[in-house]
Order: C-alpha cells, then sequence, then structure tokens
C-alpha cells in the first residue's frame, strides 16, 4: 500500500491511499499478474481495513485480484479480548469473526461503516 512515511506531519485519508496504491499498480504490475495480496505493514486494525476498502473501491481499472494477508491487523483485537482466560473466549470468537467480517467486505468492495 502506499502510505505517507512514519515521520509525515499528514495522515492520508483511505481514498488516498486507495487512489496512489492503485495508481502504482497499474504503472508497475502487468496486467497478466494474476493476483496481488496485501499485508497490513503494521497498520491499526482499522487504518488497514479502511486502505484495503479503499483500494478496492478505487475508481481505477484493476486487471488482478486483489486480497489481503493479515496476521496483526486480524488477530490484536482478539488476543485483547481473550487475555489468555478461558472465560474470555467466547467473546474472543465473537470479536474475531466480527473482524473477518470486516475483512471481507473490504475484499469485495462492501460498505465497511456499519461494521467498523
Amino acid at each position: 500500500m502506499v502510505t505517507p512515511g512514519q515521520s509525515c506531519p499528514k495522515k492520508a485519508t483511505p481514498e488516498e491511499v486507495g487512489l496512489a496504491t492503485v495508481t502504482a499498480l497499474r504503472r508497475t504490475v502487468p496486467a497478466a499478474v494474476p493476483g496481488i495480496t496485501f499485508l497490513s505493514g503494521g497498520q491499526s486494525e482499522l487504518d488497514a481495513t479502511a486502505n484495503l476498502n479503499a483500494i478496492n473501491n478505487a475508481k481505477l481499472l484493476k486487471p488482478w485480484k486483489l486480497t489481503f494477508s493479515y496476521g496483526r491487523a486480524l488477530q490484536a483485537s482478539v488476543l485483547k479480548a481473550w487475555q489468555g482466560k478461558d472465560e474470555n473466549i467466547e467473546a474472543a470468537q465473537k470479536v474475531f469473526l466480527h473482524r473477518a467480517k470486516v475483512r471481507k467486505c473490504s475484499v469485495v468492495s462492501e460498505n465497511l461503516k456499519m461494521l467498523m
């Protein structure tokens, strides 16, 4: 994903990240490449999801299948809910299911506002 550097004083909007990312990919990745997988790259859960959604919603031709392989951005809130305690397993499972649904929506360009 094309995002500003950590020391940049201005934070980019998801729409700016989406447009910049798709533009960079269109300039450098051949259309014959079947797919591109994004990592969260240390972004927060919300930022990684919003940026992926904006990439998929960018109004530019995207000849590749775009998807994600998020570890920390999918697990952080689950681990926080669980806290290593058996009594929190069900709550953590609910959080995981919610985060997985949000990620799915970000890939298929569905509206995330109601889920985030």
